[in-house]
C-alpha cells in the first residue's frame, strides 16, 4: 500500500493539528499510508508543515532524491511589536529562521496557504526560489454543516458573536480587546436598530488575568467556553449569528473556513488573507482604518456597521457562507491539489509521503 510520513511541526501552532488530521484522512481514503519518521526510507515525498527540528533528516531525504514540499502560512511577527517575553521572542525568531532555511535551501516546491502568505514571504525574503502554488485549507463539508434550513439560531434571546482561537495569548489578546469594543458599540449606538443585545462567546485558551480584565465590562457578560473538543466546533458555529475573525494578518485561518462551512457568516477586518476567503455575501470585511503591521487602533465603527448588516440580514448571509465553503474549501479538492504537487498521479504506484 502506498504511504506518506508525517513528522513533528516546529512551531506548534494549533491550526496545524487540524490540517494534519484532515490531510491524513484524505490520504488514508486514497490508500496512501502516512508516517511521522524521516528515518524511514520507503516514501516518495515529504510534506513539511511549516518547519521541523529534524533538519539533518530532511537534508538526508533530499540527498536521496526525495521530493520535499513545504506548506507555509505566515511568519511570527507580533513578538517584535509587543512585549511577550524573552523565551517567546527567541522561540519566534528561531521559528522564522527554520521556516526560511527550508524554503530557500531544502524544498522543491512551496505551497502557500493564501496569496497573502506568498506575497508576505516574497516581500520579506525575496522571490520564491522554487516552483510554488497557493492551496487554501479545506474542511469536511459532511462534518461542518449548517442547520437544515440555513436559518439563524432559534429561540436565541440575544445575538451571539463568536470567537474561536486555539490560544488568545502571546499577543493575540489584541483580538479580544477589539471584539469587546465592538460588542460595546453594538449594545449602545446600534442597540435600537438591532432590537436585542449582542453576546460575545469566546472559545479557546485565555489566561485568567485576561478574563478578570473583562469580567464586568460587558452586559450580557462574556461566555467563556475555554478549549473544546474538535467535534464540538460545528454545533458551536451553528449556534452563533456571526463569527468574528480576530487574528490580524492571518494567512488562512481554519476557524474561518469551518464557520463558513457551518453557514455562519464571518466578520473581519481587511487584513491578511481575509479578503480572499470572505467574499460576496459570505460575510463582511471592513476597512482596518490604519496600519495593522504597526498595530494601529482599528476602525471599530466600520466593523460595527458591517456587523449590523450581517445580524439584520441573516437570511442572505447564511446561505452565502455555506456556498462559499462548498465552492472554495472542499477537503477532497485540497488533498487532490497537494497530491498534484507531489507529482503523485497514480496512487497505486506511490510508496508514500512523509508529513512533517
Amino acid at each position: 500500500m502506498p504511504g506518506i510520513a508525517v513528522i513533528p511541526h516546529v512551531r506548534g501552532v494549533g491550526g496545524m493539528v487540524s490540517f494534519r488530521a484532515r490531510f491524513a484522512a484524505g490520504l488514508a481514503a486514497r490508500g496512501i499510508e502516512i508516517t511521522s519518521e524521516l528515518n524511514f526510507t520507503d516514501y516518495d515525498s515529504v510534506l513539511v508543515i511549516g518547519g521541523t527540528r529534524d533538519l539533518p533528516g530532511l537534508w538526508r531525504a533530499r540527498s536521496r532524491g526525495v521530493r520535499i514540499v513545504q506548506r507555509l502560512d505566515g511568519m511570527n511577527w507580533l513578538h517584535r511589536k509587543l512585549r511577550t517575553g524573552v523565551r517567546h521572542y527567541l522561540r519566534s525568531e528561531y521559528g522564522n529562521w527554520n521556516l526560511n532555511f527550508i524554503r530557500t535551501r531544502l524544498a522543491d516546491h512551496i505551497i502557500y496557504q493564501s496569496e497573502f502568505s506568498r506575497q508576505w514571504w516574497e516581500r520579506i525574503h525575496g522571490p520564491t526560489p522554487v516552483a510554488n502554488s497557493v492551496v487554501y485549507n479545506g474542511v469536511d463539508l459532511d462534518v461542518y454543516t449548517p442547520t437544515s434550513t440555513l436559518q439563524p439560531p432559534a429561540h436565541a434571546s440575544n445575538f451571539q458573536l463568536l470567537m474561536v482561537e486555539g490560544s488568545l495569548m502571546g499577543g493575540y489578546e489584541l483580538g479580544l480587546e477589539t471584539a469587546v469594543q465592538l460588542v460595546e458599540q453594538l449594545n449602545t449606538a446600534q442597540s435600537q436598530s438591532l432590537g436585542r443585545a449582542v453576546e460575545l462567546m469566546v472559545v479557546g485558551r485565555v489566561a485568567d488575568h485576561v478574563k478578570k480584565k473583562y469580567m464586568d465590562r460587558l452586559n450580557p457578560p462574556i461566555v467563556w467556553r475555554g478549549l473544546v473538543k474538535p467535534e464540538e466546533i460545528p454545533e458551536i458555529n451553528r449556534s452563533a449569528h456571526m463569527f468574528y475573525a480576530s487574528d490580524i494578518n492571518a494567512a488562512c485561518p481554519n476557524s474561518v473556513i469551518e464557520a463558513l462551512a457551518c453557514g455562519t457568516p464571518v466578520l473581519a477586518f481587511d487584513t491578511g488573507a481575509l479578503p480572499e476567503l470572505v467574499t460576496g455575501d459570505s460575510g463582511r470585511v471592513a476597512p482596518y482604518g490604519g496600519d495593522p503591521w504597526n498595530l494601529d487602533a482599528p476602525d471599530i465603527p466600520a466593523l460595527a456597521e458591517a456587523a449590523v448588516e450581517i445580524l439584520l440580514h441573516q437570511e442572505k448571509f447564511r446561505p452565502a457562507a455555506r456556498a462559499r465553503a462548498e465552492d472554495a474549501f472542499r477537503q477532497d479538492a485540497m488533498v487532490d491539489r497537494y497530491l498534484h504537487v507531489f507529482l503523485i498521479h497514480d496512487w497505486s504506484k506511490s510508496h508514500g509521503v512523509v508529513l512533517n
